[in-house]
């Protein structure tokens, strides 16, 4: 009998007001663009996407990303993008937190370390408001929306017929 596996990734979630004023701009977007609007309680900024990890596996990944110490910070989600190339619409920051990009990395070497898949395309800070969008969406007006960071977590994704559900495994503070 094969183990047991879980598909994990690591994120940061919004708190639910920035949580729901980026739903707000997904669904001015998709009027304009088209496409599949994520649902509210799916937003989220990947760290890292690990993929299938052996149940037995799960208090190896516990313990190294435990070690992981990175001091609280603020992100401005100040943009909004679009791959062409995966008909993405997301919104990010001009300028990552320098904290970001060592959460991430640190994120990666750890659990690349232990022999875990956290690879993948260069880590690019965002969060998918649209898939399946078919133009890019410039807002008329858009204020910047401040996030200030103060935890991140290890996630599992169940698929479902209506998409992926997310199911909180571990979280950590921020320092």
């Amino acid at each position: 009998m094969a183990e047991q596996s879980r598909r994990l990734f690591l994120a940061l979630w919004p708190e639910p007001a920035l949580a729901e004023r980026l739903h707000q701009l997904a669904g001015e977007a998709r009027r304009e663009c088209g496409g599949r609007i994520m649902r509210r309680e799916t937003l989220h900024l990947t760290l890292a996407f690990i993929g299938a990890v052996a149940e037995a596996r799960l208090a190896e990944l516990l313990a190294v990303l435990g070690q992981i110490r990175v001091p609280r910070f603020r992100m401005r989600l100040d943009m909004v993008g679009y791959w062409a190339h995966n008909h993405i619409l997301w919104a990010g920051c001009a300028v990552p937190p320098p904290a970001l990009l060592q959460l991430g990395a640190d994120i990666r070497r750890e659990v690349a370390a232990i022999g875990l898949p956290a690879s993948g395309p260069p880590f690019v800070p965002h969060m998918t408001l649209l898939r399946k969008a078919h133009t890019p969406y410039v807002p008329a007006v858009f204020e910047p929306l401040e996030w200030e960071l103060a935890e991140w977590a290890l996630m599992e994704s169940c698929l479902a017929p209506h998409g992926a559900d997310y199911r909180r495994v571990a979280a950590w503070a921020l320092d």
